[in-house]
């Protein structure tokens, strides 16, 4: 399996030999993983294999025991999450979490909310640009919503913020079909608007099928690499995540 692709400038996102805990249980044992400028990395891995705590780490919401994360040439390892926000680092968690008894808008809201009035109002545009029915619904209280609505505003408020980077945490989780479809045909468009992303999915058929660069994890460890088409060939991938 090939190294990914070495840049003439650094990695928007580069993580060195990242190790994270709960109490006295190792969760992540050295990661090192790197995400280009513009580019859509897929990371894959079976139930507890570490993957949100990953990303719980990246955003500041858990903390790094040891390693080091560079968002954008600098160190954020022991930055506060609203420093992370600052930088362009934008999260959208594992199950929505959405708030339930506000507004489609007043969620929007939320999401920009280090941002000016003018930018909040455009991001809310641009969020009803990508996914219309926010639009139509944006009074009604997000937990009257279905669950592929849900996933819709939880991106749509990761956007507020105008990320660099967005971490997508499992977005295709309890969809039908047809709305894993538009989802992951949102997240191509917004690569190609030049928002980086790095994508947990337990669907790792779609994952790869879009990725430009995928890592596997397993207990915590990363234990294969490769471009996206790479992965999709490897026999021990095809074997215990495509179902092959």
């Amino acid at each position: 399996m090939s190294a990914q692709p070495e840049n003439v400038v650094a990695p928007l996102l580069e993580v060195a030999g990242l190790g994270a805990q709960y109490g006295r249980i190792r969760a992540l044992e050295g990661v090192s993983l790197r995400v280009a400028e513009g580019a859509l990395v897929a990371l894959i891995g079976a139930n507890g294999a570490g993957k949100t705590t990953l990303l719980r780490t990246l955003s500041g919401v858990r903390p790094a025991m040891e390693g080091t994360i560079r968002f954008g040439g600098a160190d954020i390892t022991r930055a506060p999450s609203q420093a992370r926000v600052r930088a362009g680092l934008s999260q959208v968690p594992e199950g929505r979490q959405v708030f339930g008894p506000m507004s489609v808008e007043d969620n929007l809201r939320l999401g920009g909310y280090l941002r000016s009035k003018a930018d909040v109002t455009r991001g809310i545009e641009h969020a009803c640009e990508l996914f219309p029915v926010l639009r139509d619904k944006r009074r009604e209280a997000a937990g009257m919503l279905s669950g592929g609505q849900q996933q819709m505003l939880a991106i749509g408020r990761a956007l507020m913020s105008a990320p660099k980077l967005l971490l997508l945490d499992e977005p295709s989780m309890g969809l039908a079909p047809k709305l894993v479809e538009e989802v992951f045909g949102t997240i191509e468009r917004l690569r190609r608007e030049g928002v980086s992303v790095l994508l947990v999915e337990q669907n790792a058929t779609a994952a790869l099928a879009i990725a430009d660069y995928g890592y596997v994890l397993e207990t915590g460890r990363i234990v294969l690499e490769g471009s996206g088409a790479q992965l999709r060939e490897d026999a021990q991938v095809r074997e215990a995540y495509l179902g092959l």
